[in-house]
């Protein structure tokens, strides 16, 4: 614990708004969520979730905080895969789960489209170099597993290939598994017709326009050919050293809180007690001056 230092009534106002705009960055990853809508179209019901949302993952995040002090003291090494359809919510939970921690110990590997290098390697390879030293945790937002999924479905691989993944995929994670490497994988299982309004959403709505590409409209079409290729998958995947872990994500929020709460259960952590640090005292020299910055560098205060 930290040493109790004597504050005055500034420092602490300092602090209580330093703590609020900590709180502000989850509304604002909500606006983002759901748009600038009227507060009053939500219902009292809604509201009251609302105020549970925020204090669970509040709660929640302070865990992880735990989790990650835990990974670190204990040498873990943790890879998180986040799979499921376009717009499940894998980025959602994936930037509350992140979201107060240090991204040196919890990073993503969102990786793009392999190159035509990458198409020549083993197939695991350029997964490889993003593994976990240790005392890290790697959060794969979509992992390997792209081949028994868009690959598949679009014809992005072929019979031969696809097959072989299947041979290879278990026994890739079980080598991992034996070397100390703990894997957790969730799938993010929504509707069609909660697919389609999020889509709709973003098709509608400028700040998520980014979001969608020509490959997720074509997803769309080919609905239940994903449905084939995700069952097959998880046939095919779920092993006793990494299972699959389905997350019911209609409703994003509670989504996120089932998602996380049952991250926390798959590590038996313990409260790691920090060193107690003490604020040093600030050196003072007489002969310091400091210089002002000349104005044309200064941002303008718009706001």
């Amino acid at each position: 614990m930290s040493k109790q230092q004597n504050l005055d009534a500034t420092q602490i106002l300092r602090l209580r708004d330093d703590i609020m705009d900590s709180l502000d960055e989850e509304l604002e990853n909500e606006f983002e969520d759901v748009g600038f809508g009227n507060p009053e179209n939500y219902s009292s019901k809604a509201i009251e979730f609302r105020r549970f949302y925020f204090r669970e993952l509040i709660k929640l995040q302070g865990e992880l905080v735990k989790l990650q002090d835990w990974v670190v003291a204990n040498k873990h090494r943790m890879v998180i895969i986040f799979e499921g359809r376009d717009a499940a919510g894998k980025g959602g939970v994936i930037k509350r789960i992140t979201q107060r921690l240090n991204p040196r110990i919890c990073r993503v590997a969102a990786l793009p489209a392999p190159n035509d290098r990458e198409r020549t390697q083993w197939y695991f390879q350029r997964y490889v170099s993003h593994l976990p030293a240790a005392g890290e945790i790697v959060l794969f937002d979509r992992s390997w597993y792209n081949r028994a999924g868009v690959e598949r479905v679009m014809g992005f691989c072929s019979d031969e290939e696809y097959e072989e993944f299947f041979k290879s995929a278990p026994e890739f994670e079980k080598m991992l598994t034996r070397s100390g490497i703990q894997i957790i994988k969730y799938w993010f299982s929504i509707t069609d017709d909660e697919q389609y309004a999020r889509f709709l959403g973003r098709i509608h709505d400028p700040l998520k326009q980014w979001k969608l590409s020509p490959m997720d409209l074509e997803s769309r079409r080919r609905w239940e050919d994903y449905t084939r290729a995700k069952e097959t998958m998880i046939e095919r995947t779920h092993i006793l050293e990494a299972p699959w872990w389905v997350v019911q994500a209609v409703d994003k929020k509670k989504a996120r809180l089932n998602c996380i709460s049952h991250l926390l259960s798959q590590v038996k952590y313990t409260e790691v007690n920090p060193p107690e640090i003490v604020m040093p005292d600030r050196v003072r020299n007489p002969n310091y001056i400091r210089h002002a910055m000349p104005q044309g560098m200064i941002v303008p205060e718009n706001y």
